[in-house]
């Protein structure tokens, strides 16, 4: 039970850096933000599934393939940040 609430924890906080981001990326119109905010839905949706399917030893593959996602639009935003300027 304490499980599903961290994750539910984990998944809403993962939402609210999302809009953050995109709220950032409304007023400057940068990229950059638009690929943290994108890594955070895709890091949220990784603690949401792992809520539903109630996995505790992470022993699903596919969850790590969306955290990898999420991690991978992080790189690319900054290199993509880094490449412009």
């Amino acid at each position: 039970m304490l499980h599903a609430f961290l994750w539910g924890a984990l998944t809403m906080s993962s939402a609210l850096a999302a809009l953050f981001f995109l709220r950032f990326w409304r007023m400057t119109g940068d990229r950059f933000f638009v690929f943290f905010a994108l890594a955070f839905v895709a890091i949220g949706l990784n603690w949401a599934m792992s809520a539903i399917l109630n996995v505790a030893d992470e022993q699903h593959v596919y969850l790590y393939v969306v955290r990898l996602i999420g991690f991978l639009l992080i790189i690319v935003g900054i290199l993509d940040k880094n490449r412009r300027s």
